[in-house]
């Protein structure tokens, strides 16, 4: 209750929530409106009979606009990509590691570069998945397009155009939010899509307890289980492994002897949800293409990589593993970090500064890592057990559930930062009147 109070209090807060909520709404609201050209009925029936395959996957991740085929069937997912993508050619590439050096002009900059290869990635799939619409039926035989023409353009130029645009007006959103909201907006986006099957999931259990397929005791077991999976998520996502830091007195002066003690903390899943991403993107990809192109190889590969198959769960850990060490190799630079240390008289207990501390935080994180992979590993494959072992009909766990709460503990995070930052500033104001005061 005071926590509410503080934020009653806070009207520059209000605003930002007030501002997610009212773009949230819009963007569920675009999710209902249709592509034109397109056979809706058709369409809705066609996806729900493929919603156990990739479609399932990137329908949930688009919030059901996939199955809707709307304006914003191709979701976030292409500004997310690109992003990940400039993140990781900002580590390779000279000059894109000279730009982020630069600051505020070199991070918009970045940034420009970013809404280009989103541009460039929803074209792409936006002709992908129009050339494959064109070629399917419904489960009736009636076609998904209604007409070849919309308009005066064609069909497939006014859908990639709609779709790229839908996704670029999602950009913009999640921008804005980011901005004048609260939290990352992309990652809100993602978050909502996600939240709202959980309602559906709901009832699918709720029926299935009143049908008697699940016992109501088994629906108890079930309830606490995903509590608790939540729970453990939550506890690994705060996990850290902090190490002490001291500092010598020509960094610290005279007040070394009493400075307290500092940590470096080091998260246990660093690399957050990026491995299952790029891991499912790359064993997704031939499935992808297999859609567009009859290729016997290619329809035999994806028969072999059925996302509930025991080689494709095989190889999924196996990339997911190898994810967590190489992006976070990428990311995390033990050497300068221990410079950093020398430069400001840091140092670790016991430890020589400079190759030394480099190594020993090197080590320390490769340790911490395998046990975030693990985690990271069970998480992903959860849906695949629950489905197979226990015939659970909705999809719980995966990536989406560590989107889900990821995103939420850093939204809560910046709420609270919020608050803070309204406490400092009422406490500096009436540090400021006090003075005045004794002034007069």
């Amino acid at each position: 209750m005071s926590a509410v109070d503080n934020l009653a209090k806070n009207s520059d807060l209000k605003k930002r929530i007030f501002f997610t909520l009212f773009a949230m709404v819009i963007y569920r609201f675009g999710v209902h409106v249709p592509t034109p050209g397109v056979n809706t009925e058709a369409v809705l029936a066609f996806f729900s009979s493929q919603s156990t395959g990739i479609f399932g996957v990137f329908n949930m991740f688009s919030g059901g606009a996939l199955s809707q085929f709307s304006v914003f069937a191709l979701g976030i997912m292409p500004y997310i990509s690109a992003s990940i993508i400039m993140q990781l050619l900002t580590t390779v590439v000279p000059q894109l590691e000279a730009l982020k050096k630069e600051g505020e002009p070199g991070r918009k900059k970045i940034n420009q570069f970013t809404r280009y290869g989103t541009v460039g990635l929803a074209i792409v799939q936006a002709i992908g998945i129009t050339s494959f619409l064109k070629s399917q039926t419904g489960p009736a035989g009636e076609s998904l397009v209604m007409s070849a023409k919309v308009g005066v353009l064609p069909f497939e130029v006014m859908t990639v155009i709609t779709l790229t645009a839908g996704t670029c007006f999602l950009m913009w959103l999640g921008e804005q939010i980011t901005d004048r909201g609260v939290g990352n907006g992309a990652s809100l986006i993602i978050f909502a899509g996600i939240a709202a099957t959980i309602p559906q999931g709901s009832m699918q259990l709720v029926s299935l307890v009143q049908s008697g397929e699940f016992s109501f005791f088994f629906a108890l077991i079930l309830l606490a289980f995903m509590i608790f999976t939540v729970g453990f998520i939550i506890f690994m996502e705060v996990a850290q492994r902090r190490i002490k830091i001291k500092y010598s007195q020509r960094g610290m002066g005279k007040q070394a002897m009493n400075a307290p003690e500092s940590h470096l903390p080091l998260k246990i899943n660093f690399s957050g949800v990026i491995p299952p991403i790029f891991a499912s993107s790359l064993l997704l990809f031939p499935a992808t293409m297999t859609q567009f192109v009859e290729t016997p190889w290619l329809v035999s590969l994806r028969d072999t990589l059925s996302p509930t198959g025991a080689l494709y769960n095989v190889l999924f850990i196996g990339m997911v593993v190898f994810f967590c060490f190489f992006y976070t190799q990428i990311v995390f630079n033990p050497v300068e970090v221990a410079d950093n240390l020398k430069k400001y008289g840091g140092f670790v207990p016991g430890i020589r500064a400079g190759r030394e501390t480099s190594d020993y935080i090197q080590k320390v994180l490769e340790r911490i890592q395998v046990g975030g992979a693990i985690y990271l590993s069970l998480i992903c494959i959860l849906p695949v057990i629950l489905n197979k072992y226990f015939n659970i009909p909705f999809y719980f766990g995966g990536t989406s559930l560590l989107i889900l709460v990821g995103v939420a503990l850093d939204t809560s995070q910046q709420v609270q930062s919020h608050l803070l930052n309204q406490k400092y500033e009422s406490f500096m104001k009436g540090r400021k009147v006090r003075q005045r005061r004794v002034q007069y």
